[in-house]
């Protein structure tokens, strides 16, 4: 199925959850905040937010510096 990652369309298993998309998509482990379709998913639920067939993530990385 396809959805949309920070306006890109990417191929994704049926079923996929959060985390499997953050861990396909080489995402860092800390720092990152995820928003599914407006609405943020918390860390705790990544596990279990099941990612549905044209949603819209958006996933945001912390970037130190100045």
């Amino acid at each position: 199925m396809q959805v949309q990652v920070n306006g890109s369309w990417r191929d994704v298993p049926d079923g996929a959850t959060v985390a499997q998309l953050l861990a396909a998509l080489g995402t860092p482990g800390r720092g990152v905040a995820v928003a599914l379709d407006g609405v943020v998913v918390r860390r705790g639920d990544w596990e279990t937010a099941e990612v549905p067939r044209g949603a819209s993530l958006e996933i945001l990385t912390a970037v130190q510096g100045g």
